[in-house]
């Protein structure tokens, strides 16, 4: 299945907390999109891989995903090695995204840093005819996406664009609020954590709000951008 837009996270709800509202606003839209997981989140504290995996398809239910996978790399300890190269590259034609978004360039969590540098390179090898990958026993076309962008994560800096998820904010919500095990559940009894408490749920409203308001709206997400970008200043003026 071919999409429009593929998000690659290091774990299990990293595109819902930074940018699942743009997610949804594309599929709302009339766009394919999807998520590839590269790890189970096995090594967080709260929950366990079936817990997660039960709160991944909730998730991805309530943003409408078309696809999601999970690569199964290993959660704190995936290397940027060819063999996990080869797994991402597999995905990427597999799926021929135009739009690939991945993990911050710089965060708290090393695997979010990590994730996107390894999903960068086998973006750019995925392009490469000699390099060659198979699924399911059929040989795969080589394919390069024409955009890679940077969702933005728990360390805040300018964003080089915002996306306007004013719309999309309640649905984005929902979608972080089905991963029970790892944020505010009063009913909980595991140990309490930095995206455990009610405060981080407030915080991710505030970082909403914050972009949001850089563009004059209500809620926004922001990205940074590897290159360039192209830009017809014509489309900026009044129609």
């Amino acid at each position: 299945m071919k999409l429009d837009v593929l998000a690659f996270a290091a774990h299990p709800d990293d595109v819902e907390l930074a940018c699942s509202g743009t997610l949804i606003k594309l599929k709302k839209s009339g766009k394919r999109i999807g998520i590839v997981d590269l790890t189970e989140g096995e090594m967080g504290t709260r929950g366990t891989p079936e817990i997660r995996k039960a709160e991944s398809k909730a998730s991805s239910e309530i943003m409408g995903l078309d696809v999601r996978e999970n690569l199964n790399l290993g959660d704190a300890w995936f290397e940027i090695s060819k063999s996990n190269q080869l797994k991402v590259i597999e995905s990427i034609r597999a799926y021929q995204p135009d739009i690939i978004l991945v993990n911050a360039k710089n965060d708290r969590h090393t695997d979010h840093p990590k994730g996107g540098e390894l999903v960068k390179q086998a973006a750019f090898l995925s392009g490469l005819a000699k390099v060659e990958t198979e699924r399911e026993g059929v040989k795969q076309d080589a394919w390069r996406p024409k955009h890679i962008f940077h969702y933005i994560q728990y360390l805040m800096d300018t964003p080089d664009f915002i996306v306007d998820i004013s719309d999309e904010f309640e649905t984005k919500m929902k979608a972080i609020q089905a991963y029970k095990s790892q944020f505010y559940n009063p009913e909980s009894d595991e140990p309490k954590t930095l995206i455990s408490s009610q405060e981080f749920l407030k915080y991710i409203e505030a970082r909403a709000r914050e972009c949001g308001s850089a563009i004059e709206s209500t809620y926004g997400e922001g990205f940074h951008v590897i290159r360039p970008l192209s830009l017809d200043m014509a489309d900026l003026l009044p129609k």
